[in-house]
């Protein structure tokens, strides 16, 4: 709905709520915010959207099947560390964008598959780069600078010559990484090749006789989308553990990954940060729930599985009652709240 309209621009109600949404993350969280919430949620919580965002633009609108997300979040880390260490003036920018670029031509590789797998076999093809991306990092110590220990402090966050320090510097600085993929990604989703990413997801077959290229199409989708998640490995390891080590890409941050697209909304990128905020601030009210009645009873091993157990049959609940997730319940909820328009 357009709120007001003039010569060559109007303002809808979704593009106000997106600058609302801009003012209280840039103006307000900040002055407002403490320690923990940017460490402990705010920073996770964005370079888990980001990763999402990835994932979605290749399994949800392209239709192709990932299971190694974390290996390309290990991959931009990484790459973005060696970019930083070894290239003598290099701006922060610079190593980041490289880091991304370097993970999409190895996630183009590990998509060469697509061409001739799909549903369940192409899933575990993407899985052996989960495998062999950790298998190579843990071998070569090459890539941790020959480090004995295989654990790097990350470098200082900086952008545009500005250097972002601190708990609501390294969220600031996130948070605008954030925002610029998830503009382009809005661009890209309108664009020819998102209109393309969904007739190859709905019917393969119908997109190749419309003439749709099938085979560049699979391939940018995996080319896009392991340089988002890349550069969100690059959120993962400098502004939210600030180190850098193959222990915080395992299979686990996959399924994590996997598991806030679903519960998000596929072909949503709302849902992306939907679901994201729902796995970072659901198992933090689940552990401070169960420490406050059952703190004296069980131990906190038994507390970490309950709250796998809660998620797990979560994600059941929104397969069976919502497959299209966070994104589309909410929208029915607002669709049901909204004043109807009274028609003469």
């Amino acid at each position: 709905m357009a709120l007001t309209q003039g010569p060559g621009r109007f303002i809808t109600s979704e593009r106000l709520g997106v600058l609302v949404l801009l003012i209280i993350a840039y103006g307000i969280i900040p002055t407002l915010g403490g320690s923990y919430l940017f460490d402990a949620i705010l920073t996770p919580f964005l370079a888990l959207s980001l990763a999402a965002l990835g994932l979605n633009i290749l399994t949800g609108y392209a239709g192709q099947v990932s299971l190694g997300s974390a290996a390309f979040l290990a991959i931009g880390a990484f790459a973005a560390f060696n970019f930083n260490l070894r290239v003598p003036g290099l701006p922060f920018a610079g190593s980041i964008v490289l880091a991304g670029l370097t993970a999409a031509l190895i996630g183009i590789f590990f998509g060469l598959p697509s061409l001739r797998l799909k549903g369940f076999y192409l899933a575990v093809s993407t899985l052996a780069a989960q495998f062999f991306v950790q298998w190579a990092l843990t071998k070569f110590s090459w890539f941790s600078n020959n480090n004995p220990s295989g654990v790097i402090d990350a470098p200082a966050l900086t952008l545009a010559g500005t250097a972002f320090t601190g708990p609501v510097g390294r969220y600031l600085f996130s948070l605008t990484i954030v925002v610029l993929i998830t503009f382009a990604s809005t661009r890209l989703i309108r664009s020819q090749t998102g209109r393309n990413f969904i007739a190859v997801r709905d019917h393969e077959t119908a997109a190749r006789v419309i003439g749709v290229p099938v085979l560049a199409t699979k391939l940018t989708a995996f080319g896009i989308s392991s340089f988002i998640i890349g550069v969100a490995g690059v959120l993962w390891a400098f502004a939210y553990l600030r180190t850098v080590e193959t222990a915080g890409f395992n299979i686990d941050r996959s399924f994590q990954i996997l598991f806030i697209i679903i519960i998000g909304g596929l072909a949503s990128l709302r849902g992306a940060f939907f679901g994201a905020a729902f796995i970072v601030v659901f198992p933090l009210l689940l552990s401070r729930l169960g420490g406050a009645l059952f703190g004296g009873v069980f131990d906190s091993g038994v507390l970490e599985m309950s709250q796998r157990i809660g998620i797990g049959a979560l994600i059941i609940l929104f397969l069976i009652l919502e497959p299209r997730g966070l994104a589309a319940l909410l929208d029915r909820i607002w669709d049901w709240i909204r004043p109807r328009r009274v028609t003469a």
